[in-house]
């Protein structure tokens, strides 16, 4: 997402010129991106079952700061079962300059699952809403996000009296409570630093709290470390991305073979291409 210029002017239009008509023109407040990834993951987590996935999404931006905007990405049917395999996001908001080199920026997100649910009498959606702010001061940004529905589905329904799955590294007597509560009110602080250093390359940093309100067990860190070199437009990432989250809670399974799991939240080294247009 990026700020527009102010479109040019009526008179302005009038010249004809080619060279100042050129001049002239805004850029547009529409864009788009496109990118492939070995492994998508969300705050720390694989969502595509530690395999490879296709994203891409639009924006628009407002000259007043307003932006609105759609996403979405192929994810794994053995995570977020019943569905389509795809996570569509939608989300719009506002951001601003305060002062020089600091800016703010405040909204809203949803994340759909068509079709997904968990497999209980229930069929609870894994649907998520929240709303953000953060503060960016050159390459520095720090952000937090908070949930206002149960966070992705957890509730007494989906997670009450549920345990660590020792397949997976777990302890099986560390369970849940047979009614924990909700989950509304989770809560997810992020700290991001992008340097540039080189030409066309850049230095990516992140570290990340989330927390589960009625669900400490979930609570984890994450951390990232990458770069990425802007090739002729396209952006090629490397980064190492790895957890703290418990392998017993954070894992999925083969929808056939409950016994063929994967710990998600493993430490790996992800791959990207992507294009902005």
């Amino acid at each position: 997402m990026r700020l527009s210029l102010i479109a040019a002017s009526t008179l302005a239009a009038l010249i004809t010129l080619p060279a100042l008509a050129e001049e002239a023109a805004a850029p547009s407040p529409v864009t788009g991106n496109f990118s492939v990834v070995s492994d998508y993951r969300f705050r720390g987590l694989s969502q595509s079952y530690k395999l490879p996935a296709v994203q891409g999404g639009i924006d628009y931006v407002s000259p007043i700061g307003v932006y609105a905007g759609t996403w979405l990405s192929s994810i794994s049917g053995n995570q977020y079962m019943n569905g389509a395999s795809l996570e569509w996001d939608m989300y719009g908001g506002y951001r601003g300059t305060i002062v020089e080199d600091l800016s703010y920026d405040v909204g809203g997100l949803y994340y759909y699952y068509p079709g997904a649910h968990y497999p209980n009498a229930a069929k609870t959606k894994y649907n998520n809403f929240e709303v953000y702010g953060a503060l960016t001061y050159k390459w520095i940004t720090a952000k937090y996000s908070h949930t206002l529905t149960n966070f992705f589905g957890t509730k007494n329904e989906t997670y009450g009296g549920a345990c660590e799955y020792a397949v997976v590294g777990g302890n099986a007597d560390n369970c849940f409570t047979a009614e924990p509560g909700n989950s509304k009110g989770s809560g997810y602080f992020d700290l991001s630093a992008n340097f540039p250093i080189a030409e066309k390359l850049t230095l990516n940093t992140h570290v990340g709290h989330q927390t589960v309100k009625n669900y400490s067990k979930l609570a984890y860190t994450d951390w990232k470390l990458g770069v990425t070199y802007d090739l002729s437009g396209w952006a090629l990432g490397a980064a190492v991305i790895g957890t703290n989250a418990k392998k017993g809670f954070w894992y999925a399974c083969e929808v056939s073979d409950a016994n063929s799991c994967k710990k998600i939240g493993e430490n790996t080294l992800v791959l990207s291409v992507s294009k902005t247009f």
